[in-house]
């Protein structure tokens, strides 16, 4: 989760948004929280309909985060076409229409990445890497973490002289 809220900060990521299963706020919520904060940005959070706003904002008032943060009910897939420009997503792929998500986000293309958690590959189990692969201006690095994590870049096709993307990942 570090690396994650590392990762939005350093990017300078205005627009932060996280779709839950139903597992609710976690310490991720709070690290893409405190990212946001630091970037001056905006951390918009999607949570099951069973899971309570105002307990959920309680959470991240304990740290001084409730300024830069916004908790949603409803189905993503039709509440996130209301956000233009998102420049960091992280979706927990435990949600049921996860794929459908891809198809309806508003990325940023001027730079944005888009993070899934709780990823498995099987069955249906395609990664936004592989519906974007091919076209310009994506990179994909995929993560094998836990249950699975899967990270993708979008942007301009860098020039490799002078930028590079690298990760690393130490158990």
């Amino acid at each position: 989760m570090e690396f994650l809220s590392a990762l939005a900060a350093g990017n300078q990521a205005k627009l932060i948004v996280q779709v839950l299963s139903n597992e609710g706020v976690n310490p991720l919520t709070m690290a893409l929280a405190v990212a946001a904060k630091h970037c001056g940005g905006w951390f918009v959070c999607f949570l099951d309909q069973e899971q309570d706003i105002e307990d959920s904002k309680s959470q991240l008032s304990c740290y001084d985060l409730e300024d830069a943060d916004e908790f949603m009910h409803g189905n993503p897939c039709e509440v996130i076409t209301q956000f233009k420009n998102i420049d960091f997503a992280v979706i927990d792929c435990k949600f049921k229409d996860y794929l459908r998500l891809f198809q309806i986000i508003d990325l940023n293309r001027r730079g944005s990445i888009v993070v899934l958690t709780n990823h498995v590959r099987k069955g249906n189990g395609a990664g936004f890497g592989e519906v974007l692969r091919g076209k310009r201006g994506i990179e994909c690095v995929t993560l094998s973490t836990g249950e699975g994590m899967e990270l993708t870049r979008i942007g301009v096709t860098c020039n490799h002289e002078n930028k590079r993307f690298h990760v690393t990942y130490e158990n």
